[in-house]
């Protein structure tokens, strides 16, 4: 039989009051509010640089470079943030297991706006010749860094905040804070898209970065407001805060954190394609005007915003596992109709691939995302084992703009190779969906709450009356 991992109590634990705790419809839409506040504000920032990527960077800042190959480059620089995205996972996860969820936010929110901000400024090839992409570089890295521990932040909060059978439900506004970003960012480069080549690569690129700097105040205004996490609290009232997050994370949940690590690979790939990608293939390759792309993927990210809460609600019904499993099987099998679609060059049938690919491919895996970390990992460790194994699966997948623009290029601008990729992180991410246990029952707020058994994986344990917090809901 499996033994649970025991973690003796200070000697005055019993001493601590265990009074009921109960998040307030009033607070609860606080922290509603600040994540999807907070997430569209990192996300805004995360998408617009891709954005950037495909429509001006190569001109701006690789200018020396043949037009293919500096898209490519200014994708790889788009790529490196991910590269960086688990180290801010792994030191702000840490950050946040130890001074709580809250605080953290708030520091990640700075360092994205930040640099995000920054890039607005900065000087072009042109005016200081190699310096210039290589402080878009550091700008870049900067962004995942606080990228990195953003969504997991958010998400823990929400998460530990909600109600627990409606955790599915308020834990996905997360994600629906990442697509508004997402559709701000490509509003707003639609907008700077109109002025005539000669101004935006002058000063209307640097617009939307700049427009950061004014959303940091009201970000970290919101959160202000917020409350901490009544789990995190109680952790801090019972002296049971963890002291070696990273290593407890690594030690206790080693299965449930490689399951998070190729839960992220498909999602991650396929956004960066349908938001990113498709943009460019189709202006460059296709000769569709910059209006016709970017409209697509504000239609996809407006669908996948409307039906978020549906998919993450209806997990609480059904279960995280079956939605995340229906999601990369759509996702494979839609790949080569999605570019059959595109290639049509008719911008309504443009415009239903993107509708179809994020409403029913993309949609249910990401809105059930949130609470599916959340309880792969006990309370103790939840930010660092969230973080840093969702970032390292977007470290792995999140080149994926670059990698899609090789294969297109190595299939002759054919982009059936870009639909085998989507297929393959397809089905990276659903041997990981496969391995995972159902967990909607766990109990939120156990500062371990799994145990290892012999195949060295993880249980869950069900919600115990003697929890206050789990009495208290």
């Amino acid at each position: 039989m499996n033994q649970p991992v025991e973690h003796p109590a200070p000697p005055d634990r019993e001493s601590v009051p265990s009074e009921p705790e109960q998040t307030t419809p009033a607070e609860l839409r606080r922290v509603v509010s600040a994540s999807l506040v907070g997430t569209a504000l990192e996300w805004y920032d995360f998408f617009i640089y891709g954005t950037a990527a495909a429509l001006v960077f190569d001109e701006i800042f690789f200018p020396d470079a043949e037009p293919a190959v500096g898209t490519l480059v200014a994708f790889a620089t788009f790529g490196v943030a991910f590269l960086f995205r688990p180290v801010g996972g792994f030191f702000f996860g840490r950050l946040g297991d130890r001074i709580g969820r809250r605080s953290t936010l708030i520091i990640t929110t700075l360092v994205m706006g930040i640099a995000t901000g920054l890039i607005g400024l900065l000087p072009t090839y042109d005016q200081i010749g190699v310096w210039a992409p290589v402080l878009l570089v550091l700008m870049r890295i900067c962004q995942g860094l606080g990228a990195g521990a953003e969504f997991g932040g958010a998400s823990t909060l929400l998460a530990e905040h909600a109600p627990p059978d409606r955790r599915g439900y308020y834990a996905s506004y997360a994600q629906t804070g990442v697509q508004i970003g997402l559709v701000l960012g490509t509003v707003s480069f639609l907008l700077v898209g109109m002025l005539p080549d000669a101004q935006l690569e002058s000063w209307g690129w640097r617009i939307p970065f700049l427009v950061s700097f004014a959303m940091i105040f009201v970000t970290v205004y919101v959160r202000l407001r917020v409350t901490e996490s009544p789990v995190f609290r109680r952790m801090e009232r019972s002296r049971t805060v963890v002291s070696t997050p990273i290593l407890d994370t690594l030690r206790m949940y080693p299965r449930n954190f490689l399951v998070g690590i190729g839960a992220h690979i498909c999602d991650t790939a396929i956004v960066y394609i349908f938001a990113t990608f498709s943009v460019a293939y189709l202006t460059n390759e296709r000769d569709q005007p910059r209006w016709v792309a970017l409209t697509g993927v504000i239609l996809m990210g407006l669908v996948v915003i409307a039906v978020q809460p549906v998919y993450g609600a209806l997990s609480d019904r059904i279960g995280r596992k079956p939605l995340n499993l229906f999601s990369v099987v759509f996702t494979a099998a839609f790949a080569f109709p999605f570019f059959w679609l595109l290639d049509t060059e008719v911008p309504v049938l443009i415009w239903l691939a993107l509708i179809i690919a994020g409403g029913i491919g993309f949609a249910p895996m990401i809105a059930v995302q949130p609470a599916f970390y959340a309880e792969l990992f006990g309370a103790g460790v939840r930010y660092t084992g969230f973080a840093a194994s969702r970032e390292i699966g977007a470290a792995i997948s999140g080149f994926s703009p670059l990698v899609a623009a090789a294969l297109l290029s190595t299939a002759g601008g054919s982009p059936w190779l870009v639909a085998l990729w989507i297929i393959f992180t397809a089905v990276v991410s659903l041997v990981a969906f496969l391995a995972a246990r159902e967990t909607r029952t766990m109990d939120i707020g156990a500062v371990h709450a799994y145990q290892k058994g012999p195949d060295d994986g993880a249980t869950a344990t069900p919600p115990t009356a003697e929890d206050p917090l789990e009495t208290a809901r």
